[in-house]
C-alpha cells in the first residue's frame, strides 16, 4: 500500500459498466483518455490500481482495473477518488500561462489594494465553469467564479492570486472597499 505526499485528483469511479468488472469514471484531465498515461492511481486509502483497458463514454471514460473481474467487484468501487503524486504531473509541458489546479490550492487571494479575500482551499466544476472556494480566518467559505474577469493574475511562485473583488461577487459597490486595511479583510457591521 502507498500513501501519496501530495496527492492530486485524477478521478471519480461511479458505477460498475457492464458484468466483467469495467467502471465508468469521471476523469479530471483535460483529455479523459489521457487518465491511463499517469501510471497506476491510487485511493486514500493506499490501494494502487493498474488501468487495463479505457474507452471514452460520453462525458466520461469506462475503465477496467486490474483484479477488478466482476460486477459486484466493479459496484464496490463506486464513488472511490483516484490520486496520483503531484511530482508524476508533467511540468514541462506547460504553457506560460497554464498551471494544474491543485497548485491553486493555498494561495493568498488579494485586491489591488492588498485587501485579503482569504486563501483558495478547493476548485470546484459544478458545470457552468470553474469555481474558487476562499476561506479566510473566522470565515466561512466563499465561491468565486475562476474567470478572467475576476482572478487577473496568479503568481505561484508569490503564492497570491490578484482578483477583482466586484467581478467575483466579494463586494457590491466598488466603495465598500474604502477604509479598508491592506491585507485585512471587511468587517461586517
Amino acid at each position: 500500500m502507498t500513501k501519496l505526499e501530495n496527492p492530486v485528483l485524477m478521478a471519480t469511479i461511479g458505477g460498475a459498466q457492464g458484468i466483467r468488472g469495467e467502471v465508468r469514471v469521471k476523469a479530471y484531465t483535460a483529455d479523459p483518455t489521457a487518465l491511463g498515461d499517469y501510471g497506476h492511481l491510487h485511493s486514500m486509502d493506499g490501494r494502487a490500481f493498474e488501468i487495463l483497458e479505457l474507452r471514452e463514454m460520453k462525458n466520461m471514460v469506462v475503465v477496467r482495473f486490474r483484479g477488478i473481474n466482476d460486477r459486484n467487484a466493479a459496484e464496490a468501487l463506486n464513488g472511490l477518488e483516484l490520486y496520483i503524486e503531484r511530482d508524476n504531473l508533467p511540468d514541462e509541458e506547460l504553457e506560460d500561462d497554464e498551471f494544474f489546479y491543485a497548485d491553486l490550492e493555498g494561495l493568498e487571494a488579494y485586491d489591488d489594494q492588498g485587501v485579503s479575500y482569504g486563501t483558495v482551499t478547493g476548485v470546484f466544476d459544478f458545470g457552468a465553469g470553474d469555481l474558487l472556494e476562499l476561506k479566510g480566518p473566522g470565515k466561512r467559505p466563499v465561491l468565486i467564479p475562476f474567470s478572467e474577469t475576476s482572478v487577473l493574475e496568479i503568481d505561484l511562485e508569490a503564492g497570491k492570486l490578484l482578483i477583482d473583488p466586484l467581478a467575483a461577487g466579494l463586494i457590491d459597490d466598488p466603495d465598500d472597499l474604502k477604509g479598508l486595511t491592506p491585507g485585512k479583510p471587511k468587517k461586517k457591521k
